[in-house]
Formats: structure tokens, C-alpha cells, sequence
């Protein structure tokens, strides 16, 4: 490592290779801090060219590797094996080019989210996909995740807005994968897309922008309990509608936000708040929030309205995407799930969410895109307690595995990483995940990059990450 670490200052420049204890601390977990691993050293490269020659040392060296953003990943995704270097990429933050005729801009992967929206702004385009993280996650780490956001329902997730990427494989080579016109004989675009970091870094990155909306109109319905609100999401499913968002918290995300900075004026008495959100052209959205509004209006709800600006609008939406973060009065540390049920069976899997809850005895908050039933229970707990840690993993092990027996997913964005690794063999057979392992061997061989992730772990290659709290690692 000491012969490795100094042909990695060599690369990059001394300044920007941190292997002190105190900086080392802050790359041992990302978001999702059930799992812990320190590495060996931290590489902050510039450029393309620069992440190439890191990776080709450390494939050289044998030493294994992992690329981060901004570590807003939940799913232990971006953690590296004791012993192993991360290669932070948040230094690349350039949008190198936008093209407003062909709705397209070119990008390196630390550049935020929301900054790639602020800049397209100025030529009346955006960026579509808007996890809650947007204000700090990458766009690197949203394509190794393939993540979604609220507006995935009408704009789909990242994948469908990377055309092209220049990507490093895991022994240093470059290749571009994919085209700017979206055409290509063999689509390893799509491939690196929710790989997790695997099989590829991407080190640019070509986007499609899409335009900013003429008009935007965002309804808020409060409901007495959780029930109302998911039948009226399948009811403005089965009639057609096709709203940009889709959206639902419960009483105790709504009691959190309420009691924070992100207060909207949400009803806190209700059970449950749905914000569904419609754009388009100014006839398309007087129609169709007319629309919603009538099936809004079917299940006697507490409360409807619309905003009555664009700043109450920011305000509801401020709400929604600060509300994980408001949840953090209810205890010292978060757990995030991620699963994905068909839309019609969001009441069943919301009931089997309160169930547990009450056996658990841990608080529980929901929020969710409800529009493609993709759920988000926040677990409030205190990671110091070993008890609590087991009670919560084995917990979302059971929501989990109820989301596959109603025909869903263990993941809608925030990837398999560390944290459900475990559960796969209960979703894939094992021929399916046999191809998998083998299509990934075809670019990461030796397993150097992000080893463990994604994938089935490899007996003994669990004890290589640590869970927070003392609870031994592993499937």
C-alpha cells in the first residue's frame, strides 16, 4: 500500500491523496450507515485522464477500488473492502458543454444534480430526473444507481436520460459506451446504468435535457389514514392520468417536516397527504389538475387544494424532499428502505408496514413515489444499540420480502449494495444470477472494482464490512 499510495500522489499531486486517519473517517460509510469499512486511502482525481492512470495502478498493484460522489448512496454501495482505496470524484464537477438545439449536455460525474438543472435553466431546459438528494447527490452516483425521484413517473429514472458515456474499465482502459443519438448495436449504456459502480467509472457523461414546462399546477390531498390515500393514487392510475408525480407521506413524516425548517402548512391531522403534480402546456394542465382534482375529491378527504404560486409550489415540494431529514427528531440514526410493489398493492404492503412497526416498537415514517409503487420506510433508531440495529435490519428483511410476495422488487433506485445482497436468491434464480456474475466478469475480472457489491457476497467475503453497532457482517 505505501508503494501504491505514493504512485497514486504521483498521478494526482500529493495534496489530493488523503490517508490520515481524521479524513479517512468521513469515506467509511455512505448514507446508510449499517455498514462501515475504512480505507486505506482516499483519491481525489481531476480529470478522466487522471481516474484512468488511479486505476491502472491499483489494478496493477492488486489493490481494490471503488468510485464515490457525493455519499448519498443507501445500500453500503460505495464502500471499499479494509485495505482498499476509494476514488472520490467529487473534484469533477464541470458541465463541460450544453447544446440547446439537441437537448443534450455533456458532464463530468461530480457535477450535482440540481446544479446540471440550474445551468440548462438558462436555455429553458432541465434536467429531469430529481432524487430528494438532488441538492447534493452527483451525477455519477445517480447513474451507478439508476436513480429515480418523484418525477420518474411521467420522465422515467436516469436511464432514460444517458445517451452516452466515456468510461474507465477496472484495468484502466477507456471506452465510450452508447451514442449521442441513442442508437447502438449493443447497449452497454443501459448496461453501466444501475451497475452500481462495478463494471465501469464514468468519467463523462452525455445527458439528455428536456424542456421546462409552459405551465405546472401541484394538487395536495390530506386523507384520515394511509388506506384512502394509496386507493386514490390507484384511482387516478386507472383512469389514465398521467401526472408527473405522484407523491405520499404519512402522519409522522408530516408531523416531522412540520415541527422543522421545511414547514409548508401541511395538516397535521391527517393520515396521510398525497401531492400529485401535473405539466405540460397550459390547456394539457388546466385540464388534467381539473381531472385530478374531481378524484381527489371522491374519498372525502380532510382537505384539498392546489398551490396558488410557484412559491407555495417550491414550499409543498421543499416539504417532501426535506422531510428524511426532518425525520431525524425521532432518533439518532435512520434506516432507509427501498422496495417496489405494483401501485394497486400500496395499501396491502402500508398495512404490513404498520405491523411491523408495532412489533418492532421503533418509530416508522412513509414516504413515497407512489405513482410506481416504489416505497421508502424511514426506521428511526439508535445505531448504538446492538438490539435496535438487529431489530431494524431484520425488519426491512420483512417488508422486503413482502414487497416480492405481492410481485415486486427489493430496489426501485437505491440499488442492492451491502444491504440486500442477502435477498436475492429470494428474487432470481439461481441461472439468472449465474449470468449476471458472468456478464460482470466480462469487464471486472478480478473483482477489483467495488468488489461485494450488487451481487450474491462470495463465502468468507462478508466479514470484509463491518455493520455499525457491533453486528457481524456478512449474507
Amino acid at each position: 500500500m505505501t508503494r501504491a499510495v505514493s504512485r497514486l500522489r504521483q498521478a494526482v499531486g500529493k495534496t489530493f491523496v488523503l490517508d490520515d486517519p481524521a479524513s479517512l473517517l468521513a469515506y467509511e460509510s455512505d448514507a446508510l450507515t449499517l455498514f462501515r469499512s475504512k480505507p486505506s486511502a482516499v483519491v481525489l482525481p481531476r480529470s478522466g485522464e487522471e481516474v484512468a492512470a488511479c486505476v491502472r495502478i491499483l489494478h496493477e498493484e492488486g489493490i481494490p477500488f471503488a468510485a464515490r460522489g457525493a455519499g448519498t448512496g443507501l445500500s453500503g454501495g460505495a464502500l471499499v473492502p479494509e485495505g482498499g482505496v476509494v476514488l472520490a470524484l467529487a473534484r469533477m464537477d464541470r458541465v463541460v458543454e450544453i447544446l440547446p438545439q439537441a437537448r443534450m449536455a455533456t458532464v463530468e460525474p461530480g457535477v450535482v444534480n440540481a446544479a446540471l438543472s440550474r445551468e440548462a435553466k438558462k436555455y429553458g431546459l432541465r434536467y429531469a430526473p430529481d432524487p430528494a438528494s438532488q441538492v447534493v447527490s452527483t451525477i455519477g452516483g445517480n447513474l451507478a444507481e439508476n436513480a429515480g425521484g418523484p418525477q420518474c413517473f411521467l420522465h422515467g429514472t436516469t436511464t432514460n436520460h444517458i445517451q452516452w458515456v466515456e468510461v474507465v474499465l477496472a484495468d484502466g482502459s477507456v471506452e465510450t459506451w452508447g451514442t449521442a443519438s441513442g442508437e447502438d448495436d449493443l447497449d452497454l449504456r443501459g448496461f453501466l446504468v444501475g451497475s452500481e459502480g462495478t463494471v465501469g467509472i464514468a468519467v463523462r457523461i452525455g445527458v439528455r435535457l428536456i424542456p421546462i414546462p409552459e405551465a405546472v399546477e401541484t394538487l395536495l390531498a390530506a386523507y384520515p389514514d394511509m388506506q384512502t390515500a394509496c386507493d386514490t393514487v390507484t384511482a387516478i392510475v386507472a383512469a389514465g392520468m398521467t401526472p408527473v408525480a405522484l407523491e405520499v407521506m404519512d402522519h409522522r413524516a408530516v408531523e416531522a417536516v412540520e415541527n422543522s425548517n421545511f414547514r409548508a402548512g401541511l395538516p397535521r391531522d391527517a393520515g396521510a397527504v398525497l401531492l400529485v403534480e401535473v405539466e405540460g402546456d397550459r390547456e394539457r394542465v388546466s385540464s388534467e389538475a381539473s381531472t385530478v382534482e374531481s378524484i381527489l375529491a371522491e374519498r372525502q378527504p380532510l382537505e384539498v387544494r392546489r398551490a396558488v404560486d410557484e412559491n407555495e409550489r417550491l414550499l409543498l415540494w421543499k416539504a417532501r424532499k426535506g422531510a428524511g431529514g426532518a425525520l431525524g427528531r425521532f432518533g439518532p440514526d435512520t434506516y432507509v428502505m427501498d422496495g417496489v410493489v405494483p401501485p394497486s398493492k400500496l395499501a396491502k404492503v402500508m398495512a404490513f408496514v404498520e405491523e411491523v412497526q408495532e412489533e418492532v416498537g421503533l418509530p416508522v415514517a412513509n414516504l413515497f413515489h407512489a405513482g410506481d409503487g416504489n416505497i421508502h420506510p424511514h426506521f428511526s433508531y439508535d445505531a448504538r444499540n446492538p438490539d435496535q440495529v438487529r431489530a431494524v435490519e431484520e425488519a426491512g428483511a420483512r417488508i422486503l420480502r413482502y414487497c416480492l410476495d405481492l410481485g415486486g422488487s427489493l430496489t426501485g433506485e437505491h440499488g442492492i449494495g451491502l444491504e440486500k445482497e442477502h435477498l436475492l436468491k429470494e428474487q432470481f434464480d439461481p441461472a439468472s444470477l449465474a449470468l449476471m456474475e458472468r456478464l460482470r466478469k466480462v469487464f471486472n475480472p478480478s473483482d477489483l472494482l467495488n468488489p461485494g457489491k450488487g451481487l450474491p457476497l462470495r463465502k468468507g467475503c462478508g466479514e470484509a464490512f463491518h455493520r455499525h453497532g457491533g453486528v457481524s457482517g456478512g449474507a
